[in-house]
Formats: structure tokens, sequence, C-alpha cells
């Protein structure tokens, strides 16, 4: 199909988006036009804005436009439990359902040896210094739950453990509101592995 070259390339720098395919490319850059030329001013100075201004806070690794972040300098946080998570996307779910009090870690990956990722490529060493002022009690591993995540969880409970710090992982197992019937035998295994006294 014939695109005005301008159009063309706006289709496929909006392609090259995680998720977004041809034809949503497509839509995007359809609607983009339709937007009235102020929008789209603002659409564009809000990505040149977040791309100059975030970055990642020097303590947890989690993205800041200010150094430290909010919550590594917030005084209602409890900085004796330590979340660890891969993401700053992580931070943002655990944010989401509002029970988490304490400070994060985000190690920016996950121990991934088929994709050339080993512990020196995270943030582990920073980690580890965190650890060593003796503030941190306890350090909640929160990595996805799959062999990557496992992974990491398994080898940073190795190094955390001897320094007399309790180290838990969240639980995995069943979805609130789903159906035992249909879960996966490893699903049940773990909900069965994390489950607690009533």
């Amino acid at each position: 199909m014939y695109l005005p070259d301008p159009l063309a390339r706006l289709v496929d720098e909006l392609a090259r988006l995680p998720t977004v395919g041809p034809k949503t490319a497509q839509r995007l850059a359809f609607h983009i036009l339709r937007m009235p030329e102020e929008e789209v001013r603002q659409l564009a100075q809000a990505i040149l804005d977040a791309r100059a201004r975030m970055r990642s806070c020097s303590i947890c690794f989690n993205l800041t436009d200010v150094d430290p972040c909010a919550i590594c300098t917030s005084p209602t946080r409890d900085p004796s439990v330590l979340c660890v998570v891969e993401d700053p996307r992580d931070v943002l779910a655990m944010e989401r359902t509002r029970e988490f009090k304490g400070r994060y870690h985000v190690l920016q990956g996950a121990i991934s040896p088929l994709d050339g990722i080993g512990p020196e490529d995270l943030r582990i060493r920073e980690l580890l210094q965190r650890l060593e002022g003796g503030e941190v009690r306890e350090v909640i591993i929160a990595t996805n739950p799959r062999v990557e995540g496992d992974a990491t969880a398994i080898y940073l409970t190795r190094l955390i453990r001897p320094l007399g710090i309790k180290v838990t992982r969240i639980a995995h197992g069943l979805p609130v509101g789903g159906d035992i019937e249909y879960a996966d035998e490893v699903t049940l295994a773990k909900a069965l592995e994390g489950r607690r006294e009533l």
C-alpha cells in the first residue's frame, strides 16, 4: 500500500515500539494526523521531555526525574525492608497494590545465560553495598516467576543469607478469581508451596 513518505516514516517509527505491529502503527499514525496540531506538539514535547529528564536513581536504580528518587527519600517508607525487582515497571506494579511500605532495588534485568546476561550485568554489586549498612533487616525478592527470575532469586539468596538478613520470596500461585480446574500443574504446585495458615 502506498503511503506518502512522511506518513510512511511515522508508521515505521511507531512500529518500532514494543507490542506495536504494522496495523496498530498505521492506526496510531492516522490518529495522530487527525489530532489538533497543539495536541501533536504536546505529545512530541512530552516524549522529548521524558527522554531528556528521566534517569536511574543513584540509590535504587528506579526511573526518576530527581536523584535520589521520591521513594528513597521518603521519611514514611520503612528502610529496613527492601524489595528487589527486575525492572522499573515492577516497582509500578508493586506500588499499585498500596501494600508495600518499604524501599526498592531495581536489578535492571535477570540472570539469563542464553541472552548473555550474567550477575555482573545487573545491579547486584550495588545491592550488596546497600546491605552493608546494617539498616536492612529483610530483603523481599520479587523477581518474575520464570526460569530467569527463579535463577536470579536463588543467586541473590545465596549472597544475602550469609549476611544475617532475612530473605523472602513473593508467593506464586493461583490468581484471585481463577478456577483451580484451569490452572497448570506448576502453578498449582507453587500455590501449595506458598500456602499459609488461616
